[in-house]
C-alpha cells in the first residue's frame, strides 16, 4: 500500500489500510479543536474524546504525515534532560514525577497498542550506546542513579564485549540496556490511533490547513474552505507550526533528520549486526539510530541538516554513516531514503504552555517523540478536563526561547550544530 499524499518512504510503503478523511468545508461547532494529526494531536483527541468532549481535528497534510510517521520508531524512557540538571531546575520533586510520567509515557503506548490492537511491529529493548570510550563513565553513572536513587531495575550498565556481541560491532564501547523499552513502526501506530480516535467520535479533516484562529470566549479556527467554533483550541504541530502562533514559535527550532532502510536482510545477517533485535542510538551530538523492521531490513537514521531542503539522495546521504559501523554491507541495496522535520527546544526538554485560558500547546519532544508526544497529548486532554498538576510538571520546566527568537535562531544553532558536529568526530 502507497497512500496518497503522504511523502514516499519504507513507513508509507508498509502502511496498513487508513481511513481517507474529508477536507474540512463549511462550519463546524465543536468543544475542542485540535490542531496536527501527528502523536500528540492523536492521542489528545482520542483521550478527550473518551471523557466525551466534542472533538475536531485539524491536519494540514496526512494523518501521521510529518515526523510521527517517519521518525526511528523508539519508545524509551528517561529525557534528554540528565537527573541532576532536572533537580537543579525544577527541585528533588518535580524532577522525580517527571521521570516516573516518562515511564508512563511508555506504558500508555503499549496500552494503547493493546487497547485498540494497533499492528504496528511492536518489539521490546532499546539499547543507547557509546560512541566513544571517554563517555562510558556518564553513562555508567546515569545508570546507577536510575538503579539506586530511583529504584529503577529495568536498566543495565553494558560493558564493551557485550555490546560487541550484542551488535557485531567494535565501535561501540558500553551502553545502557533498557529492558522495558520498545520500537515499533511509528505511521502505522499513528494510524491505528486515528482509527481509534475517529471510532471514539473525532472528526478528522485532512488537508485542511489551518490559515489563522482568534482565541476568547467565541474561538474560531480558519482553513482555507472552513472554519471550527471551538471552546479550545489545542496546538499540536510541533516541527511543522511555522508561523501559526508566532509567541511560542521561538520555544523550538525545526531540524530535519534523514533515515534509509535496506533490503531485506537475510536471518543470519541480522543476527550478525542486532543479535537481539533491539532499537539502538548512539551518544553523538548528531545520532546515529538503528533497529530491524518487521521484514528484517536495516532501518538506519544519520545525519541532519538545518535548511528547508533535504538531499538529493537521501539514501547515498545516510548509507556513509551506516557504512562507518558496519563496512560488510556495502553492497546491500538500498530500497528507500526519506526524511523528516522534528523540533528541538534549547533544554531538549519538551515544551508545553497554557498560553491563554483556552489555548494549550505541547510541543518539542526533540527527540522522545514517540512516547512523550503520546503522553503529553493525554496530559492536555486532562488539563482541559481539569485535572491539569501533570501538564503543569512539564509546563513548569523552564524553556528557553531560542537567541533571536525565530529569526536568529536559525544561523546560531547551525553555527552550534557544526561545533557539536566537530566534536562527535575529533574530541
Amino acid at each position: 500500500m502507497n497512500p496518497k499524499g503522504y511523502e514516499p518512504s519504507y513507513y508509507v510503503a508498509s502502511a496498513n489500510g487508513k481511513k481517507d478523511y474529508p477536507s474540512l468545508k463549511g462550519e463546524v461547532e465543536t468543544d475542542i479543536c485540535v490542531i496536527g494529526a501527528g502523536f500528540t494531536g492523536l492521542s489528545a483527541a482520542l483521550h478527550l474524546a473518551e471523557k466525551g468532549y466534542a472533538v475536531t481535528l485539524l491536519e494540514a497534510e496526512r494523518v501521521g504525515w510529518g515526523a510521527s510517521g517517519r521518525n526511528g520508531g523508539q519508545v524509551c524512557q528517561g529525557h534528554n534532560m540528565s537527573p541532576p540538571d532536572l533537580i537543579a531546575k525544577v527541585g528533588r520533586e518535580a524532577a522525580d514525577a517527571l521521570w516516573d510520567m516518562s515511564l508512563e509515557s511508555v506504558d500508555l503506548v503499549r496500552e494503547l497498542i493493546a487497547k485498540h490492537e494497533i499492528d504496528c511491529d511492536l518489539k521490546a529493548g532499546v539499547i543507547h550506546v557509546a560512541a566513544k570510550a571517554s563517555h562510558n563513565a556518564e553513562i555508567r553513572e546515569t545508570v546507577e542513579y536510575k538503579q539506586k536513587v530511583l529504584g529503577y531495575d529495568k536498566i543495565h550498565y553494558v560493558e564493551a564485549q557485550e555490546v560487541s556481541d550484542l551488535l557485531g560491532t567494535d565501535r561501540y564501547f558500553a551502553g545502557e540496556y533498557w529492558s522495558d523499552a520498545a520500537h515499533l513502526h511509528p505511521l502505522n501506530y499513528a494510524l491505528g490511533l486515528a482509527a481509534a480516535a475517529d471510532k471514539a467520535g473525532v472528526k478528522i479533516y485532512e488537508n485542511s490547513r489551518v490559515t489563522e484562529y482568534s482565541t476568547g470566549s467565541h474561538s474560531v479556527v480558519k482553513t482555507d474552505q472552513g472554519q471550527v467554533k471551538t471552546k479550545y483550541i489545542l496546538l499540536a504541530c510541533n516541527g511543522y507550526l511555522g508561523k501559526l502562533e508566532p509567541r511560542i514559535a521561538g520555544k523550538i527550532m525545526p531540524i530535519n533528520n534523514f533515515i534509509l532502510a535496506t533490503e531485506p536482510l537475510n536471518d543470519e545477517l541480522c543476527r550478525e549486526i542486532n543479535r537481539d533485535d533491539l532499537a539502538v542510538a548512539d551518544s553523538r551530538f548528531v545520532i546515529n539510530y538503528f533497529k530491524l523492521s518487521g521484514d528484517n531490513r536495516l532501518l538506519w537514521g544519520g545525519g541532519e541538516n538545518y535548511s528547508n531542503k533535504f538531499p538529493a539522495d537521501i539514501g547515498s546521504f545516510v548509507r556513509k554513516y551506516m557504512l562507518e559501523f558496519y563496512p560488510q554491507l556495502k553492497d546491500v541495496r538500498i530500497d528507500y531514503g526519506w526524511g523528516g522535520t522534528l523540533a528541538i527546544t534549547l533544554n531538549r526538554m519538551p515544551y508545553f504552555d497554557r498560553v491563554e485560558e483556552n489555548l494549550f500547546v505541547a510541543q518539542g519532544y526533540s527527540g522522545h517523540g514517540v512516547a512523550l508526544a503520546t503522553l503529553g497529548g493525554k496530559l492536555m486532554a486532562e488539563a482541559v478536563s481539569g485535572s491539569a498538576e501533570k501538564f503543569d510538571l512539564f509546563a513548569n520546566v523552564p524553556t528557553p526561547t531560542f537567541p533571536g527568537g525565530t529569526l536568529l535562531r536559525f544561523p546560531g544553532l547551525v553555527a552550534g550544530m557544526l561545533y557539536y558536529s566537530l566534536r562527535d568526530r575529533f574530541f
